[in-house]
């Protein structure tokens, strides 16, 4: 039986508090040891030791590749005690050089491709470090940056890494924590330097000057960055913002008047796979009419062909359209959140940039400092072993007689220990009288470099002339010039092209619209005799419950007793040699709603829509437009009630006649209904029991007309409507004699 703590160990504290404690301890390891990159280098903890890990195992430019397997379990079993998968994977990213601007390692074997297929197994690929690595890396063996111990305290490893190499703006980086994100989309490594440049010599330039050498990110996949100049301007002064990335496209001539659109490349981080399959829906799905064919024919270089539906086609149109369609536009945001001295914060391009200055001169210094102090002990031993030179018959003499040769050397020519020592320890060839020169030689150039140190630790001037020189070495190895250096996105201006709407892009045709009670729904080709039995066909038990003339280029407005309305593509729906397909599978109608009405949209028109508790509004038609297959929620009926009826509204008409299931008739002007977007509306009529049965609009000066029984086709109006007038939401009086006994005002 368990036995219960003693209660002296027991402390009581709210819940809310102590879980509220504990979440954030969390949430803060989230933000400071996975999520955020360290603004100094540009890395996340796993990155850096995995990094650290390969320097370790000396996998160099210039040595062999290990397995990566070898990698991940040095880095999960002393740094970094996580998952080996997502140690593999952050590893991965950072050899794939369509992720990253400038990889820093360098794999062999399969780490993934731009389709979206999968890096394979760590077992199968190796690796090793590139130069921007070892460059990101220098300095870590000159006590350059703090040093912490592992989590089992058995390992040491690095803080942070002092190597001069932009990596946070020249890679990037992106990431969710608890609360924020970051994503800093990756830059021209020359751009990056040649800002640096300036505002390490011009400390107060403004933000402009900086976006004269920073003109935009700068893609691993290239593709062309049509966002305006003054939003970029914007998002590198806020540290907020987004840019829009288009593919790079050519035409391609094929003879006869024939041409080809080529895509050479695709926006950042879009996966070829998935685009392939977007461009192919579009083809299937017939949602871009002008769109023939795409083909995916590429090898080591990217290439998507493009076919247009006939050679009269616009291509700056067809792109224009795919752009907004496809991934083939996509928009990168820009939200440069970083770690700047442990805290996190959202920086503009200056002051990131220098910040990263600030640490690169603490890091010039500590090296400084540190090379230093091996100058200062190495000329401590110059000039003991100077003296020895110099009296090198006594020292000879003592080291042979004395029995404490150390301790009398030190009293004889007054050494220190460290001087005794190592006058001990020389070789007996080292007496050469040339060695003594080189030792001359070596002690005065230590004493030069010696005092060139100690006055660059004491001159910021001097700091900041070694730094551009640094800079400038830089530069050079990642010139524009060099594979890595070349700009590979262009800035550009987005073409002035009209967008053509997709209606316009299907041909016009005339077709019959027929759906069913049951909600079986078809297009027939041209205007049919809707009268025509051939054409009325349904199955056993159904009927006819729309059926009326439209065009290909129309929109369809379903009606559902919810409140929901619906758009259908004429297009797109069936043909009429069957019994066509149900409606819900076009459209998420609910479960138990019914179809109230089907119609043609049509623009620039208002209607009347009227639930069945006698409630009410007016609306634009362009508000019954949906754009998804969920529709659109227009009238929000009351507990019990429904969607009864849809009326046009014309133009001229001024009135409203509604009529109620208690055969009340009552007459108001239209200006008492409001115009409204959605909602439940306002009373139209008011009621002791049952509802509203019809509701319509008219002219007052013509009357209100409806039909006579029988098939007469006859009607009658009623020109003098005072009796029946009165406020909206009164409760009406008895209809003239002859009113439809069903209470509507059309059959």
């Amino acid at each position: 039986m368990a036995t219960l703590p003693d209660s002296d160990n027991i402390i009581e504290a709210p819940f809310g508090a102590a879980l509220g404690d504990r979440y954030l301890v969390y949430a803060l390891s989230t933000i400071t040891a996975r999520s955020l990159p360290d603004l100094r280098d540009g890395l996340k903890p796993v990155h850096r030791r995995l990094l650290w890990a390969m320097r370790l195992l000396k996998l160099n430019p210039d040595q062999g590749y290990k397995k990566c397997a070898r990698v991940v379990g040095d880095v999960i079993g002393k740094y970094h005690p996580h998952g080996d998968q997502s140690v593999y994977d952050a590893m991965v990213r950072l050899a794939q050089s369509f992720a990253l601007r400038v990889p820093l390692v360098d794999g062999q074997g399969n780490f993934g491709n731009i389709d979206g297929d999968n890096a394979a197994a760590m077992r199968y690929t190796e690796a090793r470090l590139t130069d921007a690595a070892i460059r990101l890396m220098d300095g870590l063996d000159e006590e350059s940056v703090p040093f912490r111990t592992t989590y089992n305290g058995e390992e040491e490893e690095p803080e942070v890494f002092p190597g001069l190499f932009p990596n946070l703006l020249v890679n990037g980086a992106a990431g969710i924590a608890v609360g924020m994100a970051t994503s800093i989309p990756p830059h021209n490594p020359v751009e990056i330097v040649d800002a640096a440049l300036h505002l390490l010599r011009a400390p107060d330039a403004a933000e402009t000057e900086l976006l004269q050498f920073v003109t935009g990110p700068d893609f691993p996949t290239g593709g062309v960055l049509v966002e305006p100049r003054a939003s970029i301007a914007e998002s590198y002064r806020t540290g907020r913002g987004s840019f829009r990335l288009r593919a790079r496209w050519s035409i391609e001539d094929q003879g006869r008047g024939t041409w080809t659109i080529i895509i050479s490349e695709i926006p950042y981080q879009v996966l070829k796979g998935k685009l392939i399959e977007q461009l192919a829906e579009l083809i299937t799905e017939k949602k871009l009419p002008i769109l023939a064919d795409v083909a995916d024919e590429s090898d080591e270089q990217l290439r998507i062909v493009i076919t247009p539906k006939s050679r009269n086609v616009d291509a700056d149109v067809l792109m224009e359209s795919l752009f907004k369609l496809t991934d083939l536009e996509v928009r990168i945001p820009l939200n440069m959140n970083v770690l700047d001295e442990g805290r996190p914060g959202v920086l503009g391009l200056k002051p990131v940039i220098a910040k990263w200055l600030i640490h690169q001169r603490e890091v010039l210094v500590a090296r400084s400092r540190y090379r230093l102090g091996r100058i200062d002990a190495r000329l401590e031993v110059l000039g003991g072993l100077l003296k020895a030179y110099l009296n090198l018959d006594e020292v000879i003499r003592i080291i042979r007689e004395a029995d404490n040769a150390k301790d009398e050397l030190i009293a004889a020519f007054d050494l220190t220990a460290v001087q005794a020592e190592a006058i001990l320890n020389m070789r007996l060839r080292s007496l050469r009288r040339l060695e003594e020169i080189e030792i001359t030689r070596e002690n005065k150039a230590l004493t030069a470099e010696a005092g060139a140190l100690r006055g660059l630790i004491d001159s910021e001037a001097q700091q900041t002339e070694r730094l551009a020189a640094d800079l400038a070495a830089l530069r050079v190895a990642y010139g524009p010039a060099t594979f890595l250096g070349r700009r590979r996105t262009d800035i550009a201006d987005a073409p002035q092209v009209t967008f053509v709407p997709i209606e316009a892009m299907i041909e016009k045709e005339p077709i019959t619209i027929i759906c069913s009670a049951m909600g079986w729904i078809r297009a027939m080709k041209g205007h049919v005799d809707l009268a025509s039995t051939e054409a009325m066909k349904f199955k056993e038990g159904d009927g006819a419950a729309y059926a009326f003339h439209a065009q290909t280029t129309d929109r369809l407005v379903l009606a559902a007793s919810d409140g929901r309305f619906y758009t259908l593509a004429p297009d797109r729906l069936p043909g009429g040699r069957g019994l066509g397909e149900p409606v819900r599978l076009m459209i998420d109608l609910a479960e138990g709603t019914e179809i109230v009405s089907l119609f043609t949209h049509q623009p620039d028109r208002r209607l009347l829509l009227a639930a069945s508790d006698g409630r009410g509004f007016q609306i634009d038609s362009a508000e019954l437009l949906a754009e998804t297959r969920k529709g659109k929620g227009v009238v929000n009926p009351r507990e019990g009630a429904r969607l009864a009826v849809i009326r046009w509204i014309a133009p001229a008409d001024d009135v409203v006649a509604v009529i109620g299931e208690n055969r009340k008739l009552l007459v108001f002007p239209l200006d008492e209904l409001p115009q409204m977007q959605k909602g439940q509306g306002v009373a139209l009529q008011k009621y002791k029991d049952g509802g509203m049965a019809d509701v319509r609009t008219f002219v007052m000066a013509d009357g209100l007309s409806w039909p006579m029984g029988g098939d007469s086709g006859r009607t009658r109006t009623e020109a003098d409507l005072s009796f029946w007038k009165g406020a909206r939401a009164s409760a009406g009086r008895m209809p003239p004699n002859g009113f439809p006994r069903d209470n509507k005002f059309t059959p």
